[in-house]
């Protein structure tokens, strides 16, 4: 199993709730959708980053299908609209 975080910064300080709540709705959906992701919980404010993306993936195999899967590629054109930061580590279990 692979552990996959993200932690953006939010661009429009006027707009975060509403970008947050978006980027949640968007990238939970993804569950079920996107083969080989087992979850996927995004959260508010953690460690001094305004939004966090905790997924579960089968593999590394999986991990490089969700990075090139057309429906991640939707979200991430929206999410890299509303952001100003992002960083991300990947590990395995």
């Amino acid at each position: 199993m692979v552990k996959h975080i993200v932690m953006w910064n939010l661009a429009d300080r006027e707009n975060a709730a509403a970008n947050a709540a978006k980027m949640k709705e968007k990238l939970e959906g993804l569950v079920g959708v996107v083969p080989g992701l087992k979850s996927a919980w995004v959260h508010k404010s953690f460690a001094g980053y305004d939004v966090v993306l905790i997924t579960e993936l089968e593999s590394r195999e999986a991990l490089a299908v969700y990075q090139e899967h057309p429906a991640h590629m939707e979200v991430k054109k929206f999410v890299h609209s509303v952001i100003s930061e992002r960083v991300f580590c990947d590990f395995d279990m």
